[in-house]
């Protein structure tokens, strides 16, 4: 069964499928050829879970965009599953969908699920994160992810003064975005002898799991002067064991803009993070998806980066769903 923050997509995927099975039906009794008119015009987006809202804020900009254009969509989540995943892609091609708009659930196992989209016919537009095989999916629109860690690492040597103990919390390990940033962080970090990693763990993106292992941190390494994260939603449960603990004092920066990090960052409690266009990224996906079905061609590159933006106590008020107001 899905989980909770999952039951009402999950519910309206089933439905979808439903009025699938009623109109083939309907259609084959009545003797024409089973086909389904809205289809031709149906886009699939599927991400990971909602309850992220950086992937909320990419599914609602993809289904949005959409919409305006006049595509119906179909919006599912994967959970970071590669067997659901795969199933999801299964029930597009199943459906007859013109595209799908893909955050995928990992750079090695997506590539079977993408590449058999491909061959029923179906383009693939991913967003966020990129998959290991070029030629499979028509775009891979990512954030600059190695040049976003760099800023937020930069950022992280100024607030900790160059010295100190830190904690780096990790993201999905089979997630491309989680090694990339680690490494941009470390080419920054790495530079400067008098700062030392004490603790380096994967959080899996999650809240949760980070609050765990910030409490653990702690317990090992009373003297910790800073923590940087592969995401705002692990830097918000680390946030919240500093917190419990009475550690105020230590500096965390995270990673991708979200509300509740910009929240925090005007209240004095998180000190930065690094801005990707979640939105305006999937976005663009639709439109190159809408421009591929018209045309045959999106008359770009495949992988394209889009550059990210440092978020501090500076410009956090002009934050608002992943974008920055001018």
């Amino acid at each position: 069964m899905p989980n909770p923050s999952t039951a009402t997509i999950w519910e309206d995927f089933m439905n979808f499928k439903r009025r699938l099975l009623l109109s083939a039906i309907a259609v084959t009794v009545s003797g024409a050829m089973p086909l389904m008119a809205s289809a031709a015009d149906l886009i699939a987006i599927i991400t990971p879970g909602h309850d992220n809202p950086f992937f909320k804020a990419e599914a609602d900009g993809a289904d949005a965009r959409a919409k305006e254009l006049g595509y119906e969509t179909l919006v599912l989540v994967h959970d970071d599953d590669a067997n659901k995943q795969a199933e999801l892609i299964d029930s597009a091609i199943a459906a007859g969908a013109k595209a799908i708009i893909l955050d995928n659930a990992g750079a090695d196992a997506s590539v079977a699920a993408v590449q058999k989209a491909k061959d029923a016919g179906i383009p693939s537009f991913l967003i966020d994160r990129e998959i290991t095989k070029s030629g499979v999916a028509v775009s891979q629109i990512v954030s600059n992810n190695y040049q976003g860690a760099q800023l937020g690492a930069e950022e992280f040597v100024k607030l900790m003064g160059e010295e100190g103990e830190y904690a780096e919390l990790v993201g999905k390990e089979s997630d491309t975005n989680a090694k990339i940033r680690s490494s941009g962080y470390h080419d920054i970090i790495d530079q400067y002898p008098d700062l030392k990693m004490v603790a380096q763990q994967s959080a899996n993106w999650s809240q949760t799991e980070a609050y765990t292992i910030m409490e653990t941190v702690l317990q090992a390494n009373p003297n910790i002067k800073g923590v940087i994260s592969g995401n705002d939603t692990m830097a918000m449960g680390a946030w919240a064991a500093l917190e419990a603990a009475g550690r105020t004092d230590v500096i965390v920066v995270g990673f991708d803009g979200s509300n509740d990090v910009r929240d925090s960052i005007l209240k004095g409690g998180i000190k930065a993070t690094v801005l990707q266009p979640a939105y305006r990224q999937a976005q663009l996906a639709v439109e190159q998806a809408d421009q591929y079905i018209k045309t045959g061609s999106t008359g770009l590159e495949e992988k394209q980066l889009m550059d990210c933006v440092l978020v501090n106590g500076d410009n956090a008020g002009k934050l608002e769903t992943f974008a920055l107001s001018e």
